[in-house]
């Protein structure tokens, strides 16, 4: 049933309940569904959270057993003695803890996985030139991050006397206006293991290192959901843990996502705007990607190394650039390559 919901920006979206299906040849194509933004991104999530991975099947991976010893343990320096000796390996093996069915274990797994992905992509890509900086602003003037070195004075005094920091004296750490916007879209149809997890994961936070607040991530299989909107600004680390939630599931609807994506970017004014696609790029239904595709100003696409044909064919097809990925820790040399 269609209907009326309110996005985590405040602002009214129409929803219809209606799911893409197959085109008969020569029918026209269906009307754009909407994706789940804001409130309703929010629930799926919440709803998709509710799979688990057992222990025993969890056992059968590298690094396991040093990593988690005990149910509810996880050993943060074993996990970064495997990840110094196997990278990807000991980054599948943190996909796949995120969804344990030992809770403990999922939720340390989680704080982990957030830590790491920005740590990695901060260490493995060096911001471009002409992106987004952080900048020290008057908390009255801007949101972000207490900057406390910053800030340190005025709150002693007001600690001394007992009253309320001035705003005008706090200052902040944010985002200054970047020159190029991202959205980033993830193909999470069929299954999300580990290894697809983790590139996620990594790939969200470089993007949030890219482009600063004027980023987006959408995943998508038949329908589209929204994780964190063009216009909205939330904490990187977040955003990263909401990508470990997802659950992969349904057909594969590429041109739905890809003009999702076109819509997100075009809430930026941001002078370039590239949408990065991590895909097989191997859609089972809705209408024809190539042509959503042609209609982005810039479309990037990442695909796996060993199933790479069909993404290489699509790229083409709409005149994209892409490249192969080995694995989770690619990442940020495959956003070099395309992006710089």
């Amino acid at each position: 049933m269609g209907g009326r919901v309110r996005s985590a920006d405040g602002r009214l979206r129409r929803r219809s309940g209606k799911r893409l299906t197959p085109l008969a040849k020569g029918a026209s194509s269906p009307p754009p569904d909407q994706p789940l933004e804001g409130e309703e991104a929010r629930e799926r999530l919440d709803e998709e959270q509710r799979g688990s991975t057992p222990r025993r099947q969890l056992e059968k991976a590298p690094h396991f057993d040093d990593v988690s010893p005990a149910v509810g343990v996880l050993d943060e320096d074993a996990f970064d003695s495997a990840l110094a000796d196997d990278a990807d390996g000991a980054l599948e093996l943190l996909g796949a803890l995120v969804g344990a069915t030992d809770q403990k274990l999922a939720e340390a797994a989680r704080r982990l996985a957030a830590r790491v992905v920005l740590d990695l992509t901060r260490s493995g890509a060096p911001r471009s030139s002409g992106v987004g900086r952080m900048e020290v602003r008057p908390a009255d003037r801007a949101d972000g991050d207490l900057d406390l070195d910053a800030s340190l004075e005025p709150l002693q005094l007001a600690r001394a006397g007992g009253t309320a920091p001035p705003l005008d004296e706090l200052r902040v750490s944010a985002w200054g206006k970047p020159s190029t916007a991202v959205c980033l879209v993830i193909d999470r149809s069929g299954s999300m293991n580990g290894t697809r997890l983790a590139t996620a994961a990594l790939a969200t936070a470089a993007c949030a290192w890219r482009a600063g607040g004027d980023h987006s991530v959408v995943a998508f299989s038949d329908d589209v959901v929204v994780v964190k909107s063009q216009d909205v600004v939330r904490p990187p680390a977040a955003v990263a843990d909401d990508v470990l939630r997802l659950r992969g599931m349904g057909p594969t609807d590429l041109a739905f996502a890809l003009r999702v994506a076109r819509d997100q970017l075009a809430r930026s004014r941001a002078q370039r705007r590239v949408t990065i696609l991590l895909s097989d790029c191997r859609p089972t239904t809705g209408s024809d990607p190539a042509v959503a595709g042609m209609r982005l100003d810039e479309l990037v696409v990442i695909a796996p190394a060993d199933d790479s044909d069909d993404a290489a064919e699509f790229a083409r097809s709409c005149g994209a650039r892409w490249t192969p990925l080995a694995g989770p820790s690619d990442i940020p040399a495959a956003f070099a390559r395309l992006l710089d």
